[in-house]
């Protein structure tokens, strides 16, 4: 494909929509939210591999034909932008084979403390009290407590994204990973955002912390979970209290893995608040 490409991937609730609305400010990229490309590649090499005639595709055909998917997918959506950056929360997961496709591409993962994801999601779910959010099935959506133990399922929403960024954190490619804390880039986007690209090797471009835009209401709709992607006009960090109970928010404060290196070839950008002299 022509232009070159990078991805988002990471933690749900933990900025990836606020970075790509802020990365499309620059006319020369292309990104915005989670994209049907990972969903289509997971498919596609699962019946190149598991079918009648898996055994007549090479892997350098197999290589060429996910590759034109990309090309293809995006032909017709990105006019003069020279990167794109395609967003999934499963290409964590997809480390050796982005490695493979894409040998210069680069994750840019959002992380957040994981009680502060469950307590994002907490809110949205009571904010719309008078929908039943498609993110959880019959009796889990009952009380807070078997929502996050829903939500924590290796399968579901932030089980699955936290699994496979621990994967590729640890991974021998690791190094093709920048883990950006979501409290750093509300507190400090432009900092944030320079680091982010000299991670690139893109030249620095000046963005519009006060008039950001990105929402997505109708997919939204259809997860009947309205908000799920709405991203505020103004780049800010806000102090909240938790709605979480005591040791729920405990339990997956612990969480936070990225906070210690030891064993890692990952990068990370993570807010270290300064103390105050007693």
């Amino acid at each position: 494909m022509p232009q070159s490409i990078h991805f988002i991937s990471g933690l749900p609730r933990s900025g990836s929509t606020l970075l790509a609305a802020l990365l499309r400010q620059n006319p020369r990229f292309h990104a915005g939210m989670t994209s049907a490309v990972g969903e289509l590649v997971s498919c596609l090499l699962e019946r190149m591999s598991n079918s009648e005639g898996a055994i007549f595709i090479s892997p350098e055909q197999k290589r060429d034909i996910l590759q034109s998917l990309f090309a293809a997918y995006y032909r017709h959506s990105v006019e003069d932008q020279q990167l794109i950056f395609d967003t999934n929360r499963l290409w964590c997961s997809k480390l050796p084979l982005i490695s493979e496709l894409f040998p210069e591409s680069k994750i840019v993962c959002c992380v957040r403390n994981v009680a502060w994801i469950m307590d994002s999601l907490e809110r949205l779910v009571r904010r719309n009290a008078l929908e039943v959010s498609g993110l959880f099935n019959n009796q889990e959506n009952f009380t807070v407590y078997s929502r996050t133990e829903a939500l924590s399922k290796g399968d579901r929403l932030v089980g699955f994204a936290y699994n496979a960024l621990k994967e590729a954190f640890y991974s021998e490619q690791g190094n093709k990973l920048l883990l950006v804390d979501y409290e750093l880039l509300t507190r400090c986007p432009a900092d944030t955002l320079n680091l982010i690209y000299q991670f690139l090797g893109e030249e620095p471009f000046e963005h519009n912390f006060e008039q950001v835009e990105y929402d997505e209401p109708e997919f939204d709709a259809r997860l009947r979970t309205p908000g799920l992607h709405k991203v505020n006009r103004r780049v800010e960090f806000i102090p909240r209290r938790t709605v979480l109970p005591p040791d729920l928010f405990d339990r997956y404060s612990k969480l936070s893995f990225w906070t210690d290196q030891t064993n890692s070839l990952s990068n990370v950008l993570r807010f270290n608040p300064v103390k105050q002299k007693s």
